[in-house]
Formats: C-alpha cells, structure tokens, sequence
C-alpha cells in the first residue's frame, strides 16, 4: 500500500523527495501517514479534497480486496 501512495503522489507534486510515507498497523486496521514538502499539500488534497478522496477511494478498493480497512492521513 505504501508503494501505491508514494507513485500516486510522486505523480501529483513538484518536489517527490519531498515525500514520506508511514504505514501504522494494528491488527486489521492500518493507517497510512503522508507528508508532503509545505507547497505541495494543496496539490495532494485538490480542490474541495477531491484529489485526497480520489486516493482514498483507490485505496479503499485495494485494501478491501486484501481483507484490510486502510485510512489516509495527510500530515501538513
């Protein structure tokens, strides 16, 4: 998942060193942390979270395939 998170933000930013990616397990549940430089948070969000929602629902899909519940956090 953290592989998917970082291709798809690499895509959407200006700085991709900019880029990190924790991933927190407990059991079932996984919570998936992304910091982006300052600048680049807008682009990762989108206008109204559309672009964050997008992801989340990539995810969402992903995760549900493998039989995990996955949340996205983006960290300013």
């Amino acid at each position: 998942m953290k592989d998917l998170v970082v291709t798809i933000t690499r895509a959407l930013v200006d700085d991709p060193d900019g880029i990190e990616v924790r991933e927190i397990e407990d059991g079932n549940h996984t919570v998936i942390e992304l910091r982006v430089a300052p600048g680049d948070v807008g682009k990762v969000i989108g206008k109204d979270g559309k672009t964050a929602q997008s992801i989340r629902t990539l995810l969402a899909a992903v995760s549900q395939k493998q039989g995990r519940r996955l949340h996205l956090d983006i960290v300013d």
